[in-house]
């Protein structure tokens, strides 16, 4: 099944989990793995709705505060040389500016322009749009979150 397929299949349709004995760590990882395409292709179509690329729209859902280059660039999982490449074209669209950090003159902080904020809020509510994760209740989105930080902090 591809992941078009999926994605257009209602969800009493999408395959369950069946309960078993035990589940393997082949099947966690594909699971993880296809979910986070799942993802990824949602943000892809919802950026593309807003005349966006994918990582454009990913770095103006983390601009949630003034951050350093280095910490966007973490929260996107990237490289910072990829995520300046972003931030430059944010900034060329005047969605964001740069400005000197208080404590460290070799780095820059990224706020949002008013114009960037207005934007970021179209992200947010096109992303919130039939994510794949809007079928998890509040409680399945909590244990789900705690379970993959467990997950990787071992």
């Amino acid at each position: 099944m591809n992941l078009r397929t999926r994605q257009n299949k209602p969800p009493d349709k999408v395959r369950q989990v069946k309960k078993q004995a035990k589940i393997t760590q082949r099947e966690i990882c594909g699971l993880v793995a296809e979910l986070n395409q799942t993802i990824e292709a949602h943000v892809r179509h919802a950026s593309e709705r807003l005349a966006l690329t994918a990582a454009q729209a990913v770095a103006l859902r983390e601009l949630d505060s003034t951050i350093t280059l280095k910490e966007l660039a973490r929260r996107m999982c990237c490289e910072p040389s990829n995520t300046t490449f972003v931030v430059d074209k944010l900034e060329a669209l005047g969605f964001l500016e740069r400005g000197p950090h208080p404590d460290d003159r070799r780095a820059k902080l990224l706020f949002l322009t008013d114009a960037g904020k207005d934007k970021r809020a179209e992200v947010i509510a096109e992303l919130s749009k039939s994510s794949p994760l809007s079928s998890l209740t509040e409680d399945e989105k909590y244990r789900l979150s705690e379970l993959l930080y467990r997950a990787i902090a071992t």
